[in-house]
């Protein structure tokens, strides 16, 4: 089902045209302009400082981090930054093109629903996540680049590639930490190969890449530095170096709606010129919260176990919504989610996409477009048009319980002609490709 854009499909010129204009939102102000902000310039400062032998942090752990990433990005930045600014830009620019069609590919390919979409409804998840997508290439964040790798990751597990697809998930863990959480999935579904080959390939990356390029001491220390900074810190003004992010309205996740639904925290502390803001409805301690998280996190761990078919039951439908899910709590359960994470729910709303166009009960069909609806409609709360206090009330982790929950109904709720268990379901695509190649 994976393709190449075609110049011979409408929508698939719109897709081209949309990524020459994200492109040139990048490359505009950068050639004629006074230079492209947000996070380009750190990163052609953080592959500059691979280049000249600098240093990533500062020598304390408890000093202000510009860079917040493992070295490894900074390595694989200082290739393009090697050229100047315009290339890093345009080869980062051009990752995202990539990674946003290959999202959009393999999300339809592995729905479970049998059907190949027509060119509207492929096009539907792309259109209902594009702020998400702009907001990638405009501030040059990766999570669309680390979205596409494990989507990969999961195709090639479908395979039984088990090390090639844990070599992805490991890269993406590299790159920016909380993928990570997909670990304990892999452990969880018995899949020791992919699993033994992520942390294999985690220390690879993280220790083994960069020292050729760093020295295996210096980057032994930045890794140790990093790694005190950003994970071993955490208080009641926040964690990992952005403490006025942590506690604030930008951010979704479960922990920091927890602390501000538990203490009398200011959601406005981002923005000092605004007057503070809570809406703790109790008033706990900062100890009291965290153990409220972790019992939080270890009722959502145990209901999705639950959940789940016992493996003499799987069907690629099956496993479609069990990723969704996974997708769903990977996003939210990072510590830090801001708006441009959930681009991570592209996955999982492809997936009810496909539940509305075709599953063949009519009112589970309506039940289906309604509960996307809803769930767009709590997205959309997000856009500049409405208050951020909004956002601090979580509009887009709701949304987000809303597709899980919709994805679990469907996972439990299968129509009696999805029944068919995962080995048939590969025994017949083996059969259908064998009489392919013979025909």
């Amino acid at each position: 089902m994976l393709r190449y854009p075609s110049l011979r499909r409408p929508l698939d010129i719109l897709f081209l045209v949309c990524c020459i204009a994200l492109t040139a939102d990048v490359l505009v102000p950068e050639i004629w302009g006074n230079g492209k902000t947000k996070d380009y310039p750190l990163w052609f400062w953080a592959g500059q400082q691979v280049l000249q032998g600098g240093n990533l942090y500062p020598g304390s752990p408890t000093a202000y981090f510009e860079f917040i990433y493992p070295p490894l990005p900074a390595v694989l930045l200082a290739i393009p930054s090697w050229f100047g600014k315009i290339p890093l830009y345009l080869c980062l620019s051009l990752l995202n093109v990539v990674a946003w069609w290959l999202t959009a590919q393999f999300s339809h390919a592995m729905a479970g629903s049998g059907q190949k979409p027509g060119p509207w409804l492929e096009a539907l998840p792309g259109i209902i996540t594009v702020t998400f997508v702009f907001d990638m290439f405009d501030l040059g964040q990766p999570n669309l680049v680390l979205l596409a790798l494990m989507l990969y990751g999961f195709w090639l597990l479908r395979d039984q590639r088990g090390w090639m697809a844990g070599s992805m998930f490991a890269l993406a863990t590299a790159i920016k930490v909380f993928p990570v959480a997909v670990l304990p999935y892999l452990v969880w579904r018995r899949q020791w190969a992919a699993a033994a080959s992520m942390l294999v390939f985690i220390g690879m990356f993280l220790f083994v890449l960069p020292a050729p390029f760093r020295g295996l001491q210096h980057n032994f220390t930045e890794l140790s530095t990093w790694y005190q900074g950003m994970v071993g810190t955490s208080s009641e003004k926040g964690f990992g170096q952005r403490d006025e992010q942590n506690w604030s309205w930008v951010n979704q996740s479960i922990i920091a709606m927890t602390h501000r639904l538990t203490r009398p925290v200011n959601y406005n502390q981002d923005n000092p010129s605004k007057p503070a803001r809570t809406m703790n409805i109790v008033d706990v301690d900062f100890k009291t919260a965290n153990m409220i998280v972790l019992a939080i996190s270890l009722a959502i761990g145990l209901g999705y176990v639950a959940v789940m078919p016992p493996a003499s039951r799987r069907t690629e439908r099956s496993d479609a919504e069990e990723l969704g899910i996974l997708f769903c709590l990977m996003t939210v359960a990072s510590p830090l989610a801001r708006q441009y994470y959930f681009l991570w729910l592209f996955f999982p709303i492809t997936v009810l996409l496909h539940r509305a166009a075709y599953d063949p009960r009519p009112a589970v069909r309506n039940a289906t477009w309604a509960l996307l609806a809803l769930s767009c409609g709590l997205l959309g709360l997000s856009l500049p048009l409405f208050p951020t206090d909004l956002q601090a009330f979580g509009n887009n982790l709701a949304a987000t319980v809303v597709l899980a929950a919709g994805l679990t109904w469907h996972m439990r709720h299968p129509p009696a002609d999805a029944a068919l268990p995962q080995a048939a379901g590969k025994l017949q695509r083996g059969v259908n490709s064998t009489a392919h190649s013979q025909g």
